[in-house]
């Protein structure tokens, strides 16, 4: 009867997503938002401890787990290059099932097993995670709104993080968990949104012939179609790569290692300040990314889309230098600092590769080229870790943020422009103007 039940009201759901499309964009909006939220409720709550009782062959703990999780995480977009661009649309659900369930595992196992073996549990929890988001975007693409629900998906980056760790801190502040086991209990209060939002997702339709005939039909890439990409436009994605590898680099530190610069700048007790900083981006940068959806046109939105990147970037270089000369205070910069990071990061997530492949008809879907630049993203990211850490630079949090702020948004705005001029003479040169 139950099942009967909810088979009934999906076929109604899914109709009435049909026919209104106010209502679907809604309705696959809000869900996908949710999944992913939800996600980050199984991947970021440990970052919320210190760990400072324990390390691993000299180095901090802390950077133990988030090196195991960041590997497992890094191998999950290598291996997404391909699954996820040849994942057919009835395998989602499942895969995204599949994956939430065995980072949840691994948490309980973190748990259970004694330091210092349970680092690998870290990495067994990043390994599957890594899959969700091409699973997710897949659901988004292709649609003629979809720069207004990937815009709410990805500000799910920033609120998600803020209140996972809030969570977390939440929890270790006011009752007496353990923090091995309070990764596993934070990510408890995700499972049943996680499961209802699956169930909407499953029921949601497939893009339309409008969608379609504005934004090109997204289907599984094959080995030739890989190929013939890369052939086109490898040399324009190359500059593109490194700029989105900078940017994961610095958002994946400012995410795993937020408690700490905040322990520093006088937040210690302060379990709040990780969800009330990130709302506030979270809602800005939502508006902005969200308003591209009024570009009709793909190729000048696609173009547009770098001079957003730029923009972001010269905001987060401006607030870091403003901070260092003591114009703001540390979560003013870290709001505007954190805006301008995020106005260049998120474009990529939902915005950039999109427009990409509708502005030159491409055949084929968001999830590989995503993917290519995701899995040097958080190579990248690996490598600063260990290099932060082996390579003994006594560098306060402040001062080493500040360093990567401002390096990054210069080799980025360079390396943007580079290809914003390269994708203006391509586009000349086949006569799309």
């Amino acid at each position: 009867m139950r099942i009967a039940f909810a088979h009934f009201l999906g076929n109604r759901l899914n109709s009435k997503m049909k026919q209104s499309p106010a209502f679907l964009l809604f309705v696959l909006s809000f869900t996908a938002f949710t999944v992913y939220t939800c996600m980050y409720g199984f991947r970021k709550p440990y970052t919320a401890g210190a760990y400072e009782q324990w390390s691993f062959m000299g180095l901090s703990y802390k950077v133990c787990l988030v090196i195991a999780q960041v590997i497992g995480y890094m191998i999950s977009k290598f291996l997404g290059i391909k699954i996820i661009s040849t994942m057919d649309t009835k395998h989602r659900i499942q895969g995204i099932f599949c994956c939430i369930s065995l980072a949840w595992v691994s948490l309980f196992l973190f748990g259970i097993i004694p330091a210092p073996y349970n680092i690998i549990c870290m990495f067994l929890n990043g390994l599957p995670l890594g899959m969700v988001f091409g699973m997710v975007f897949s659901f988004l693409e292709g649609r003629r709104t979809t720069e207004i629900m990937g815009a709410v998906l990805v500000s799910s980056f920033i609120f998600a993080s803020g209140l996972a760790k809030s969570i977390g801190k939440w929890l270790l502040l006011n009752f007496n968990i353990h923090d091995f086991w309070m990764p596993f209990i934070a990510a408890s209060f995700f499972v049943g949104p996680v499961l209802i939002s699956l169930w909407i997702l499953h029921h949601t339709p497939l893009p339309d012939v409008e969608d379609i005939r504005n934004r090109s039909e997204r289907k599984p890439m094959t080995q030739n179609d890989r190929s013939i990409f890369i052939k086109q436009f490898g040399y324009l994605l190359l500059p593109i790569v490194v700029s989105y590898t900078l940017f994961t680099i610095v958002r994946d530190f400012s995410e795993d290692f937020a408690n700490e610069l905040w322990i520093e700048t006088g937040y210690k007790e302060n379990a709040g300040i990780f969800f009330q900083s990130s709302s506030l981006v979270a809602i800005f940068v939502l508006i902005v990314i969200g308003s591209f959806f009024s570009i009709k046109s793909n190729r000048h939105a696609f173009l547009y889309t770098h001079l957003l990147v730029v923009a972001g970037l010269i905001i987060t270089l401006i607030a870091t230098l403003l901070y260092n000369g003591q114009v703001l205070n540390p979560l003013q910069w870290m709001i505007f600092s954190t805006t301008g990071l995020y106005l260049a990061y998120l474009p990529f997530n939902c915005l950039y590769f999109e427009r990409m492949i509708s502005a030159y008809s491409v055949k084929g879907n968001v999830g590989f080229v995503m993917y290519i630049a995701d899995a040097f993203g958080y190579l990248g990211t690996v490598f600063v870790l260990l290099l932060k850490e082996f390579i003994q630079v006594q560098l306060s949090w402040v001062s080493f943020f500040s360093i990567l702020f401002v390096g990054v948004s210069v080799v980025g705005i360079l390396l943007v422009l580079i290809t914003l001029k390269g994708h203006f003479s391509l586009m000349k040169a086949y006569k799309y103007f």
